[in-house]
């Protein structure tokens, strides 16, 4: 009898499919977070009559086949990569991507990472980082005296230093995009890098054509939906259930086989 197997293989993939949601509830608050969904496929089936099959001389065949599946297996998780709603924030330096596109950040070990958290801030040299200090591409140094700092939908970063009444250009934000954003590896402190599903990144420049804009005083907040998760999660455990029942249901038959040869 398959039907412990099976039935085993659907407890496995429900575990997954339960982990990935208490992820996204879990990250609810989390500032460019996106949810992701668990996406499954069946396995392989074992044929124990073929289609088409003749069922006699005359040349009659089957309809249909007797194939018999052995379960379910996890195929990936999608990340979901719609906008999440922009807070208005008091920090100049918070920054939200209105649209397509990824801020481009400096690691440690000059490799770069990809994210949708515009929670930026300087650090002792003047330098836009993110909150774990790497440094946001390309590079800008905010000088020294500057009483505030203007950025322009297009990525434009000007500041007023000292007592000008005019603001002074030092520098342009830009953007990075994929061509498949769903194949960007995630690797946590709300970054992500690119791989060869997403393939390679473009730079381009905000508010150019199918690329978003930046807004200067906001951070996007996570586009996890609370109510559909809480949904999921039922229907995971109602999954998970039946699946439990199914082998409890097995075992009980194979008990009533063996009484029989007894």
């Amino acid at each position: 009898m398959k039907a412990l197997g099976i039935a085993a293989t659907g407890m496995l993939a429900q575990q997954t499919n339960v982990d990935v949601i208490a992820n996204n509830i879990a990250n609810a608050n989390t500032t460019g977070f996106k949810s992701g969904r668990a996406a499954f496929q069946d396995l392989i089936y074992q044929s124990q009559m073929q289609e088409g099959a003749l069922t006699s001389t005359q040349g009659t065949s089957r309809p249909v086949g007797l194939n018999v599946g052995l379960g379910v297996q996890g195929a990936g998780v999608v990340r979901l990569n719609t906008q999440g709603g922009l807070a208005q924030t008091e920090n100049q330096f918070d920054l939200a991507v209105n649209g397509r596109g990824f801020f481009v950040v400096n690691r440690p070990d000059g490799t770069q990472a990809y994210t949708r958290s515009g929670a930026f801030q300087l650090n002792a040299e003047g330098q836009l980082v993110t909150l774990d200090g790497f440094e946001v591409d390309p590079g800008l140094n905010i000088p020294e005296n500057t009483r505030s700092v203007v950025i322009s939908p297009q990525g434009v970063v000007s500041a007023f230093v000292d007592n000008a009444n005019e603001p002074t250009e030092i520098g342009q934000l830009s953007l990075a995009t994929f061509l498949n954003e769903a194949g960007m590896k995630p690797l946590g402190n709300n970054l992500l890098e690119q791989t060869t599903a997403s393939g390679e990144a473009t730079i381009v420049t905000p508010g150019d054509p199918g690329v978003g804009v930046i807004r200067q005083g906001y951070l996007e907040n996570s586009n996890v939906n609370i109510i559909a998760q809480i949904t999921d999660l039922i229907s995971a455990q109602r999954a998970y259930e039946m699946n439990s029942r199914s082998i409890e249901t097995a075992d009980q038959m194979l008990q009533t086989a063996n009484q029989i040869k007894s």
